[in-house]
Parts: C-alpha cells; sequence; structure tokens
C-alpha cells in the first residue's frame, strides 16, 4: 500500500518538469490548471437547473463528478503517484458511464436494451468491469479512454444527419474544434515531450485540463438538447450562452421553455 502512495511511483510522467515550483507538488503547472473544473462544473449546474428540473434531477449528479475529476486529476499530478494515477483514470470512466446513462440518445439503444432504466445497469455493469480491468495495465487506461471519444463523435454525427439548424451544427463543429485542439495538445505533450522540451514549453498538459473542461460542456449541452427532443417533448430547447446569448459566445447551456413557443424542428 505504501509504494501506490508514494510520490512518483506512476509509470506515467508527463512532460513537465518535476518539483519545479513546489517540493510538494510535481507538476505545478498540470495540478493547478485543474481548477478550470471547479469553475465550469458549479456555473453549468447553475445553467442547466431548468433543464434537469424538467428532464431527471440525475443530471445534476455529472457536474459534481467533473469536480471530482478535477480532484483526482490534481492529486494524481500534485503527486505521479500510482494511486493518483488510478484515481484519475477510474473517475473519467465513472463520469463518461453517468453521461451515457443519462444523455445517450434512445433511438441509438441496443436492439435487446428495453428502456433508459435497462441501458444505465448495462453501462454500470460495464463500468464495474472495466474498472476491474484498469487494474491490469494502468498506462493503456487513459488511451482507451480517450477512444470511447470516438463512438460519441459517430453517435453525433448521426444526429447531426437529423438536423439542420445552424446554430446547432455550430455547436456541433466547435465540439469536435476543441476537442481535436485538446487531444492534440494531449498527444503532443505524451509522444514529443522531447521536441517540448528542447524549445522549453512543457505545458501543453496543462492546456489539455482546460481545453476537455470547455470541451465537455459544449458536447453536454449538445447531447442535452438531443436529450431533450426525445425525452421531454412539452419542451422547446434552446442553446443559450453565458455570458453573451447574443453572438453566442462563452459557455453553451440548454434552456427549456414550456408551452411558451412552437416547437422548432431539427
Amino acid at each position: 500500500m505504501g509504494h501506490i502512495l508514494t510520490y512518483q511511483s506512476s509509470e506515467i510522467d508527463w512532460c513537465e518538469g518535476n518539483f519545479q515550483h513546489s517540493l510538494h507538488v510535481a507538476e505545478f503547472y498540470n495540478t493547478i490548471s485543474n481548477v478550470t473544473f471547479f469553475i465550469v462544473a458549479p456555473l453549468m449546474m447553475y445553467l442547466m437547473h431548468p433543464y434537469a428540473r424538467e428532464r431527471t434531477w440525475a443530471v445534476h449528479l455529472f457536474w459534481p463528478m467533473l469536480m471530482v475529476v478535477g480532484i483526482f486529476s490534481a492529486y494524481y499530478h500534485m503527486t505521479l503517484s500510482y494511486l493518483g494515477q488510478l484515481l484519475d483514470e477510474i473517475s473519467i470512466l465513472w463520469i463518461l458511464a453517468v453521461g451515457y446513462s443519462i444523455w445517450f440518445p434512445r433511438p441509438h439503444f441496443p436492439s435487446f436494451i428495453k428502456d433508459r432504466r435497462q441501458f444505465a445497469s448495462a453501462v454500470s455493469i460495464t463500468a464495474c468491469i472495466s474498472t476491474l480491468m484498469s487494474f491490469a495495465k494502468p498506462t493503456v487506461n487513459a488511451y482507451v479512454l480517450n477512444c470511447v471519444t470516438f463512438h460519441i463523435i459517430y453517435v453525433l454525427v448521426r444526429e447531426m444527419k437529423k438536423c439542420s439548424l445552424p446554430q446547432i451544427q455550430r455547436l456541433a463543429f466547435m465540439s469536435v474544434c476543441l476537442w481535436l485542439l485538446a487531444i492534440s495538445c494531449w498527444l503532443s505533450d505524451r509522444l514529443l515531450c522531447g521536441f517540448w522540451r528542447r524549445i522549453n514549453f512543457c505545458y501543453l498538459h496543462s492546456f489539455w485540463h482546460v481545453l476537455i473542461s470547455i470541451t465537455v460542456v459544449h458536447s453536454i449541452t449538445l447531447f442535452a438538447y438531443f436529450d431533450a427532443i426525445y425525452e421531454i417533448p412539452l419542451c422547446q430547447p434552446e442553446i443559450q450562452y453565458w455570458p453573451c446569448s447574443r453572438w453566442q459566445l462563452g459557455l453553451p447551456y440548454l434552456a427549456v421553455y414550456r408551452n411558451q413557443k412552437p416547437r422548432k424542428s431539427c
């Protein structure tokens, strides 16, 4: 047990130099960049409250779990311990499971799934099995978790074929572009560390934390829009932006209106 708690016991060491700014924080910028999760999560919980009230209170579970991801990610980069690595990856696995359970579009359920409750049970069982398997080869976990995004993009593309609203198409485009930029930072920091150290710029993984938190907000808002169409047909979903909806700048979120506007179709 002592070994897995030990500083730098993780098999992965990111590009940022260790203990350069503090004797107690291994990767200083990779640690503090997780503050983004603690900013966007409470804000999105507040902004998405009307949608959660109409849809399900389980929506509010996602945002505290996003902060848990931030906590474990900060702990991991602070210590570079084996335990921190596992907690970080397992928290990501379970927040993906929660997202799938709540927002995965009903038309894309497997044929043997009857309803969302049954789908959520299947996702939970899969997540439990994956959690146990994650102990087998921890260095592979991060790559596997990132590959889940390809399935999310595949589902997104299928949904977008049904929708021609410019606002929704723009949000989908921004979601994919932000993810591509974020994953480029992640891969570049992991695979091209020698180059970045030669030019003394070893902070791409901290950019990943900021970009992926913003990507999550964009993608969840988009899937919430499609979810509202399927699950709460009496409500009119509308994409708005905080702090400025007029120019569609800032963090997107889903607003819902009941019996106030005619229903728009994708």
